[in-house]
């Protein structure tokens, strides 16, 4: 059987997605999985054990283009929007299965109901899951305590020659510090916070830090190295998403916002200092066991506002001293393993 799985648009959601695709390769060990994905995601999924080929695609008629030549069997559309379930359609996929949303069920060879607010854990890996349970791949939803990505030694070497290359030392305590998210700048924390918590671990604890974001995030990354009374490595902008975690493996603890680089940091076994504002931890919350979540509690959040329409309290509020202690707090435990 030839399965296509359409990928997520966002870093996050696809990292969440993880367990979903993991539950549809147990279901079906023999069949070729193909994942349909954006570049800004597609890197990814390379070498993991889940997915067997990834097709890259710019557009919805590229993509129908690509499924015709193929031949899928079935495709599982873990994307929300009406185009998904258009692309697969067009792309003469004989089944295609997904939620019922976005009116898009008449395309849909089953559309399977979304859950109900209470019917699945609150966190979004289960809404993921839950679709691979009602299409009758996954028997029942297992408890998730820690999202993987397979990260291969040879990448986590090259990385390391990377950031040598880059001004790190040798056997330096490394902090990556992501202070971009893709949904808004109401998830972020402001950046000369993040450049007052480089300076003080650089002076403090000796840390190389190193600053990462994606294109669109050099401005922010710019501004914290330039705020700085010390010296980052500023790698933001020449990381590609699926090199990503093993620059992170090769660092001892990452520190960012409720973004996508949060969830890649944490999938690849680093542990994530993240600072939640605006949006639900519990819905959000890179799935590890290593993780310290940061926030004051505010009257307005979760908002889920992409700009903040007041003072930004939520993230205003949250202070230097507060992450700097759980930062140094997983320094000394990792030193401890």
């Amino acid at each position: 059987m030839k399965l296509l799985v359409r990928a997520t648009n966002w870093v996050g959601d696809a990292v969440m997605s993880i367990p979903a695709l993991e539950a549809v390769r147990r279901a079906a060990p023999d069949a070729e999985i193909a994942v349909l994905a954006k570049p800004g995601v597609a890197g990814l999924y390379g070498g993991q054990a889940f997915v067997d080929r990834v097709l890259r695609f710019e557009s919805a008629s590229h993509a129908a283009g690509l499924l015709r030549r193929e031949r899928f069997d079935s495709a599982l559309l873990l994307q929300n929007a009406f185009q998904a379930a258009w692309v697969a359609w067009r792309g003469g996929v004989r089944e295609r299965i997904g939620y019922a949303r976005d009116g898009r069920s008449a395309l849909l060879t089953r559309a399977i109901a979304v859950p109900r607010r209470g019917e699945t854990p609150a966190h979004e890996a289960y809404y993921y899951l839950e679709l691979v349970h009602r299409a009758g791949w996954l028997a029942e939803l297992p408890a998730i305590e820690q999202i993987h990505l397979r990260v291969e030694p040879a990448n986590v070497e090259r990385a390391e020659a990377a950031l040598l290359a880059a001004g790190a030392r040798p056997g330096a305590v490394r902090v990556a510090l992501a202070p971009g998210a893709a949904y808004g700048t109401a998830k972020c924390w402001p950046a000369e916070r993040f450049a007052a918590l480089a300076d003080r671990l650089i002076a403090d604890a000796d840390a190389d830090v190193i600053l990462f974001g994606t294109d669109s995030e050099r401005d922010v990354a710019g501004r914290i190295a330039s705020g700085m009374r010390q010296r980052p490595l500023n790698l933001a902008g020449q990381t590609p998403v699926g090199e990503l975690a093993a620059f992170f493996a090769a660092c001892r603890v990452f520190v960012g916002n409720d973004s996508g680089a949060a969830h890649v940091a944490a999938a690849s076994g680093v542990p994530v200092v993240v600072v939640f504002g605006p949006t639900d931890a519990e819905a959000t919350a890179p799935l590890t066991p290593r993780r310290s979540l940061i926030r004051e509690p505010v009257s307005c959040s979760p908002c889920l506002l992409r700009q903040c329409p007041v003072d930004h309290r939520c993230m205003t509020r949250v202070g230097v001293d507060a992450v700097y202690a759980a930062v140094r707090q997983w320094l000394e435990h990792s030193k401890r393993g």
